[in-house]
């Protein structure tokens, strides 16, 4: 038996879903973001977000006034502890402006290759963390593996895997270890081809596609708008790298191939997978 929309036996539902107000935090102090977040949900939208800001000050600007600037680096150490390298080399370039001190040629080519080495290690855990907050477990697995051997580089030059202390006022604690630079190259010729492993594992998941593409995508005006920098910047199609555009110390040696996506969005950028497809190219 047929029944049309007027049929008084037909029962119509009201299927939306209700936005709902979730507290995200705060979280334990021992832990990295603390702050607390209102969030305006409805199902997996996030239509507002709220923060409250304020629950972990550690005082280090007070503590500095109390230390010299070489006993203020470890810490640096704390301020991103998976680039602490790159922190402890932001403060040292503060204080030799200050004094207006230029390191020696070799302590100044040193410090670019650590620090470089810093923001491979701190990318590979981002990108292996990334996909974990998806539930992808195994590319985390991938990216620990060639941040140990970076982890283990660190460690032969100054005997420490996470707070280093080692980029310091006037160059470096200490030279690079006999070998440590062939060890170093050898490890880059072998990340290379390991790239494409990652974006097999991620970015042609249909998994990560589906949860990531078309979501948080913003223009160039916003990402400018808002202050952000770094890939974030260069996502959002901003052909601007500090270390082509500003360049300290041998940066301005080195041709840096900044890599943006126009559309703002990686993963439909034409473009971009074409160039996944064909990684020789």
């Amino acid at each position: 038996m047929s029944t049309t929309i007027d049929d008084p036996r037909v029962i119509e539902f009201d299927v939306r879903t209700d936005e709902m107000l979730v507290n995200m935090g705060p979280q334990h102090p021992s832990t990295h973001g603390v702050l607390r977040l209102m969030l305006r949900t409805d199902g997996e939208v996030v239509s507002e977000v709220t923060p409250h800001i304020g629950y972990l000050h550690r005082c280090a600007e007070k503590i500095g006034e109390n230390l010299t600037p070489r006993q203020w680096i470890p810490y640096t150490d704390r301020m991103d502890y998976l680039a602490g390298m790159n922190m402890n080399l932001g403060w040292a370039l503060c204080v030799e402006k200050l004094m207006k001190y230029e390191p020696p040629e070799k302590g100044r080519h040193l410090r670019v290759i650590i620090a470089e080495m810093g923001r491979i290690a701190s990318h590979l855990v981002g990108m292996g963390a990334y996909g974990l907050d998806l539930g992808t477990f195994s590319p985390f697995l991938y990216a620990f593996r060639e941040r140990e051997k970076i982890l283990d580089l660190f460690e032969e030059a100054c005997g420490a895997r996470l707070t280093y202390s080692y980029l310091t006022v006037g160059g470096a604690t200490a030279d690079l270890p006999l070998g440590w630079l062939e060890k170093c190259e050898k490890f880059l010729d072998e990340l290379l081809p390991i790239i494409w492993e990652y974006h097999t594992l991620l970015t042609t998941n249909a998994i990560f596609v589906k949860r990531t593409a078309g979501i948080g995508v913003m223009s160039a005006e916003m990402a400018i708008d808002f202050g952000t920098s770094g890939p974030v910047l260069r996502g959002s199609g901003v052909d601007h790298d500090l270390r082509r555009d500003a360049p300290f110390h041998a940066y301005d040696e080195i041709a840096v191939n900044v890599v943006t996506a126009p559309g703002g969005d990686w993963l439909r950028d034409d473009t971009a997978i074409e160039q996944l497809s064909n990684p020789a190219e």
